[in-house]
């Protein structure tokens, strides 16, 4: 891996970027009797699969499909999708000692729970192959020239350049700035004259501010399972108050659709009707608090936070039908404007990226540039929470190594 580079030019491609879509881009090549040479900026590859789910890393989702991910061209990503399966995932790993055990929703986590041993089974891949991994390889340029491109970068403080005939740009997206993230994949498709789709952050825990903050406030660290609603989209599953916002599975899907000035809407008890459970409860015991009934679906804490929306301290037999209706809007149509959200630090991925009516579908190749590839985070191309990012990581590795 200390080969003179300038001289050592028998690469069939360079991958920029080093994790799960250069590193399976890596191996698919190698496979198939392809040589490349990663570059990862990192002192090690793989550094977001090894914190992904907490370390235990949820590789890809039984449910994917091109309704999971948002794009400009929501057909864009379901070529990729037919060439390279999640059951093409399933049997991958599966031949290299990693068994997948399902979570909620789909969600496939390696049954050692270790990420390590997902980047384990790239990097022995790639030293069985004969592919090349140079890591604290930090890329500054490319450029085209007679063979195709011209790459520089530095490593251990020295210049160095490589010449290749075919460029992999697999750099990821914005978020999380201290594992490396950079926005390099999108200045290379600016370069090059490629259309950039806007991004933002995505999948990413919102923010309350104003008078309504001190209310999240109280109840940091309480997690109750809703339906959340922004625009069309909805979303079931458990959110978590902080104190300065909203976060859990549900806020991080439902955040990947808002945008500023959106509000949304919650249903606190989206399995039940709270109006039929009070009047069941009426019957039986028409002096009991409306707070000991919410005690009960809730946890007392949050129960006693809604004394400042709800008449908690009445019995059920006088409520009144206002109180009822006030009840029933709370309960089943909880409304809030987020100020903002976390931004890129907090969150999972990025929505937007290169454009993809710049790319071929069906190889990921720039069109208007012959020999350069765009996989993974970068492409406008965004995943639901629960493994479909790294799917689309796979099968646009997968894709792009069959077109090296």
């Amino acid at each position: 891996m200390d080969t003179n580079l300038t001289k050592h030019n028998d690469f069939d491609a360079v991958i920029i970027g080093g994790g799960a879509c250069g590193l399976f881009c890596a191996v698919q090549a190698g496979l198939l009797g392809k040589r490349v040479l990663v570059l990862e900026k990192n002192k090690e590859p793989g550094a977001k699969i090894l914190i992904s789910g907490g370390g235990r890393c949820n590789y890809t989702n039984l449910n994917t499909s091109a309704q999971q991910f948002i794009s400009a061209n929501p057909h864009f990503c379901k070529s990729a999708f037919s060439q390279f399966t999640v059951e093409d995932t399933i049997i991958f790993f599966e031949a290299y000692g990693i068994r997948g055990k399902e979570k909620t929703l789909g969600q496939l986590f390696p049954e050692s729970n270790k990420a390590r041993d997902i980047v384990k089974i790239f990097t022995d891949l790639c030293r069985d192959t004969g592919q090349e991994i140079l890591c604290s390889a930090e890329v500054k340029s490319i450029d085209k020239n007679s063979i195709g491109f011209k790459i520089c970068f530095v490593r251990n403080g020295r210049e160095e350049t490589i010449e290749t005939t075919k460029v992999v740009i697999a750099t990821g997206g914005l978020p999380i700035s201290k594992m490396g993230a950079t926005d390099f994949g999108l200045k290379i498709a600016r370069q090059f004259g490629l259309k950039i789709t806007q991004t933002a952050p995505a999948l990413v825990p919102l923010t309350i501010t104003g008078k309504e903050q001190q209310w999240y406030e109280q109840l940091s660290g309480s997690s109750i399972f809703c339906q959340v609603t922004c625009g069309e989209m909805s979303f079931e599953e458990n959110i978590l108050f902080t104190h300065w916002g909203l976060s859990g599975p549900a806020i991080l899907q439902i955040s990947s659709y808002w945008k500023p000035g959106m509000g949304i809407e919650i249903d606190l008890l989206p399995n039940e009707n709270i109006l039929n459970l009070i009047e069941t409860e009426r019957k039986l015991n028409g002096k009991k608090q409306l707070l000991t009934l919410l005690s009960n679906l809730y946890t007392r804490k949050f129960a006693e936070a809604l004394m400042l929306l709800l008449p908690v301290e009445k019995n059920l037999a006088s409520l009144s039908k206002a109180d009822l209706e006030e009840v029933e809007k709370v309960i089943h149509h909880f409304k809030t404007k987020p100020a903002g959200d976390k931004g890129y630090d907090k969150a999972e991925v990025m929505r937007g990226g290169v454009a993809t009516e710049e790319l071929s579908s069906k190889t990921l190749e720039a069109k208007k540039v012959p020999g350069l590839f765009f996989g993974g985070e970068c492409v406008d191309v965004t995943g639901w929470l629960g493994g479909y990012n790294f799917q689309w990581a796979w099968a646009s590795g997968f894709v792009i190594a069959q077109n090296l």
